[in-house]
C-alpha cells in the first residue's frame, strides 16, 4: 500500500496492518500457509510446463477437474500431503519440492 493512502486511511480512523495481525496467526501458521501456497503454485506451474489441462491432470490423479482447480488455488480442503503426492505424480523431484518451499 502506498504511504499516502495508508496515511489517509489512518487519518480517517482505519487501522492498517497485516493479515497475520488481523487473523492473529502464529509464525508457524504463517509458515504453513506460505508453504501450502508455494506448493499450489508449483503444481500449477508444473502442469503448465507439461502443457496439460486441468482435465488431463484430473484423469492422471483419478479425480475431478474442480478438485485440481482447488489444489492449484490452495483451497483449505486440500492437504499439503495431497499437493506433495500430486507433484510427485506429475514428475516433480524431491529437489523440486524443496525448492518450492524454500
Amino acid at each position: 500500500m502506498k504511504a499516502a493512502k495508508r496515511k489517509t486511511l489512518e487519518a480517517k480512523g482505519w487501522k492498517v496492518g497485516s493479515v497475520e495481525d488481523f487473523l492473529e496467526l502464529s509464525p508457524e501458521e504463517v509458515a504453513y500457509i506460505e508453504m501450502k501456497f508455494a506448493l499450489s503454485n508449483t503444481l500449477k506451474a508444473h502442469r503448465a510446463k507439461e502443457k496439460l489441462s486441468q482435465v488431463e491432470v484430473a484423469k492422471i490423479f483419478k479425480t475431478s477437474q474442480s478438485r485440481v482447480a482447488k489444489m492449484e488455488a490452495g483451497d483449505p480442503s486440500v492437504s499439503i500431503d495431497l499437493l506433495v503426492k500430486s507433484l510427485l505424480a506429475l514428475g516433480a523431484s524431491p529437489k523440486d519440492l524443496a525448492k518450492a518451499i524454500s
